[in-house]
């Protein structure tokens, strides 16, 4: 949601006549949507900065050279944008390669909803059901309820690093206009000792310690409302509602679980995984001491280890529900959902309520793993995730626009 967010805060700058310039970034966000929605919006100046090193650009053109100037640059990015829009609407080679995390994995960017398509994604009154097959096989659960599992290998965790989210996008070494070979010795030579080092280091000062807590339910769907039972599977603990596509497909995660009507029960899986409040509080200490790069060498390695795990924990899932036969034999095949079913994080766009993580942590209780959640219904700490575990044969990633 953090797009959105955005997007009101300059709505509120400018009823409120602030017009300072504004610089916008991170892995939500595509240079199309500042340069050609944001920048008509708002009143004063607006940057895009596709990573923190250019974002400091930016900052130096704003400091020194003073506001008509910055003015200026902004209506050059403006004209920039509309030259691109004017030739092939496509983004640049770097903008190609800047996808992070759980985009990187798929190798596709986060949907960013048109303002157009923003209502009618959260409208949750739509529940004529897709096509989806409403009797795919039920798995059966290995237990009720959710546990908690600790002393997992760091170096099993590590054989899930996605190394073109983690080199690429979480340490910005990108092919750009290099040839395959030399981006290759590029990775060999500097990369890659880097990262074994920084492995190392993690195991042996425990700057990493994986821990998961995760659960199985019985369940049912609803029109586009998920329900959750108790283990009896007849009290109704709680639901999830999820958004439908308006048109297309029309699909929808609960359209993935047997009906209420259909007279089979159905299950899902809940997880949330983290690498610990050690990484946290040892990359701030990096970054207050001004060592900036091992601070984005560490920050980096930690976010891509929770993934990691997150991907690992994913197919122990499988494996104990039974639908690990269609696995890929190759771990990169994985980052590409080369196996059953799909691991959705709350936030995105087929469920993308945050305040749905209140629910999950009621179903699992991640105290038990010293995770917390914020009034803003992020994990704390940041090196964490949490999904909700479909097993269904036809569940892919989807949008909703």
């Amino acid at each position: 949601k953090s797009t959105l967010i955005m997007k009101q805060n300059l709505e509120v700058m400018n009823e409120r006549g602030i017009n300072v310039p504004v610089v916008l970034g991170g892995a939500a966000l595509t240079r199309r949507y500042v340069e050609d929605d944001l920048h008509s919006l708002y009143k004063g100046t607006l940057f895009y900065a596709k990573d923190a090193f250019a974002g400091l650009h930016t900052m130096d053109e704003l400091t020194g050279s003073g506001r008509s100037e910055s003015a200026a640059a902004g209506e050059k990015a403006k004209a920039a944008s509309a030259a691109r829009a004017g030739s092939n609407g496509d983004s640049s080679i770097d903008d190609a390669e800047d996808l992070v995390g759980e985009d990187a994995k798929l190798g596709i960017r986060k949907a960013t909803l048109p303002r157009a398509a923003q209502k009618v994604a959260g409208d949750t009154t739509h529940t004529e059901r897709s096509s989806i097959n409403p009797n795919a096989p039920v798995p059966r659960a290995p237990f009720y309820g959710s546990r908690v599992v600790e002393d997992i290998p760091l170096d099993d965790v590590f054989a899930f690093v996605n190394e073109t989210a983690l080199f690429k996008g979480q340490w910005q070494f990108k092919q750009g206009r290099r040839s395959a070979e030399e981006y290759g010795h590029l990775v060999a030579d500097k990369v890659r000792p880097v990262y074994e080092e920084l492995k190392e280091r993690s195991k042996r000062e425990r700057l990493l310690v994986p821990r998961v807590v995760y659960g199985y339910f019985p369940c049912q769907s609803a029109g586009n409302d998920l329900i959750i039972y108790a283990d009896d599977e007849r009290t109704e603990r709680m639901r999830f509602t999820f958004p439908r596509q308006p048109a297309g497909k029309r699909l929808c995660l609960a359209d993935y679980f047997a009906a209420q009507d259909s007279g089979r029960m159905d299950v899902v899986a809940f997880h949330l995984v983290t690498v610990g409040r050690r990484a946290s509080e040892y990359s701030q200490e990096l970054f207050k001491a001004d060592n900036y790069a091992e601070y984005l060498y560490f920050h980096g390695l930690s976010v891509e280890t929770a993934e990691a795990l997150a991907e690992y924990w994913h197919k122990r899932i499988r494996v104990e529900l039974g639908i690990a036969g269609r696995d890929a034999a190759q771990v990169a095949k994985l980052f590409h959902q080369g196996y059953q079913g799909s691991r959705f994080s709350f936030g995105y766009p087929a469920c993308p309520n945050l305040e749905d993580q209140v629910k999950l942590f009621e179903l699992i209780d991640p105290a038990r793993i010293d995770v917390e959640l914020t009034e803003e219904f992020q994990l704390e700490p940041e090196q964490s995730t949490s999904a909700i575990i479909v097993h269904h044969e036809e569940a892919k990633y989807f949008s909703i626009d």
